[in-house]
This record gives C-alpha cells, sequence and structure tokens, in this order.
C-alpha cells in the first residue's frame, strides 16, 4: 500500500530540525508524534540536542526542580559525544532509546539506563562517561543556542524548526499534547500546526494542562 509520503514527489519532501532533552516527558511525547507524522507526510527529521539544564541554570527555581535539572546534565552531554564521536544521524535512535527507558519504563536517569540505551542503540557503552564530565559542555551549548534563538528563552523543550506552509522556514516551541495522536489524527495537527506557525504575527496558542503525559 503507497503511503502519503510515498506518494508525494521527493522535491515537496520537508526537514525538520527537531531540538530535543531527553529528560523532558513532554518532549518525548512531541517526538513520537513527529515519527508518527513521518508516516502520512513528506517528513524527514534532523535530531538536535538542547538542554533544560542550560537554560535554567541562572533561574532561581524550586529545590526539587533544580535537583532534577542537575541530573539532566548527563544524558544530555552523552547525545552531544555520540554525535560527534559517530555522526549527527545516531541521535534519532540513541534518543528513542533513551526515552523509551526514561519515560515509558520509568527507568532512573542514571548511567546503567543510559548504558543500556547506548547497546541498544547500537553505540559503545563508555559514551556514557560523557556524563560525568564538561568536556562536551561547550558543544552542548552550541546546539541548545542554535534551537532556543530561534524561538527566544521563555520556553523550551522541544524545538522544531520547517518550511512552513508559505514555504518560509519557521520555528516554535511545541506542540505540548496527550495523548500521542496516532494516524489521520497526528498528521491533521501537523498540518495545523503549520498553518498557524506560517501566519505572521503568530504567537501563541495555550491553555491549562490538565493531564500528565501518557506514553500509550
Amino acid at each position: 500500500m503507497t503511503t502519503a509520503a510515498e506518494a508525494t514527489g521527493a522535491a515537496e519532501r520537508k526537514t525538520a530540525d527537531f531540538w530535543f532533552d531527553p529528560a523532558c516527558p513532554w518532549a518525548w511525547m512531541t517526538s513520537r508524534w513527529l515519527i508518527e507524522v513521518q508516516q502520512l507526510r513528506p517528513v524527514d527529521v534532523n535530531w538536535h540536542v538542547m538542554s533544560l539544564s542550560v537554560l535554567n541554570e541562572h533561574r532561581d527555581l524550586p529545590p526539587n526542580y533544580r535537583e532534577l535539572l542537575d541530573n539532566a546534565w548527563g544524558a544530555v552531554r552523552v547525545c552531544i559525544a555520540a554525535a560527534q564521536q559517530h555522526g549527527g544521524e545516531v541521535l534519532g535512535r540513541l534518543y528513542t532509546e533513551l526515552g523509551t527507558r526514561f519515560h515509558n519504563q520509568g527507568l532512573p536517569q542514571n548511567r546503567e539506563t543510559i548504558e543500556a540505551a547506548l547497546a541498544a542503540a547500537g553505540l559503545p557503552v563508555e559514551l556514557a562517561d560523557a556524563a560525568g564530565t564538561d568536556a562536551y559542555d561547550e558543544a552542548l551549548r552550541l546546539s541548545h543556542k542554535e534551537g532556543i534563538t530561534l524561538v527566544g528563552e521563555d520556553v523550551g523543550t522541544p524545538v522544531i524548526a520547517v518550511e512552513g506552509a508559505d514555504g518560509e522556514r519557521v520555528a516554535f516551541f511545541g506542540p505540548v499534547v496527550t495523548p500521542i495522536p496516532r494516524g489521520e489524527a497526528a498528521a491533521r495537527l501537523w498540518d495545523g500546526t503549520l498553518l498557524v506557525a506560517s501566519t505572521p504575527g503568530f504567537y501563541e496558542i495555550k491553555r491549562t494542562r490538565t493531564a500528565s503525559p501518557s506514553f500509550e
């Protein structure tokens, strides 16, 4: 059976740049939605790393959230190390393995879990050493800055940049959604997101979250 993506000419394909922090459950939800979109729309995804730890390092935060962010340095450092040593194309599968463990399985975001994710992604488990060093922080900050500069520092992860409905490149935070839209619902959300993001002067649609992320 021919998919919508296959039926559309290659010249019409879009590339969506996606900045993620593997620690964020909402970014994980959006990333799984975007993978669903790829089955129905001619979209390719380039994965990039951003960091909630970098974004919030100088902000006054509640102690419990600060503790979470202090721990979140490890996974993003490992992602940057993996991309530098093995190419950016490994980020998609490494993110899938990390996110599945962190969010779907609820495993601790520690070295043991990171090593398991690396092994499942076909990468050396020694990359987990990067979690405890600042050797990759300059590259991490540059990747983070590339994404956050597109949307401003009053938002977080994820950030998506893509050719919009009018052909111009647009960038936005989100969408924040639960549960993960599937099938045509995912495709319709993609079409609508591009439509509003492409509207000159459009900035925000928002309502209070009343549900936690559902990873079904």
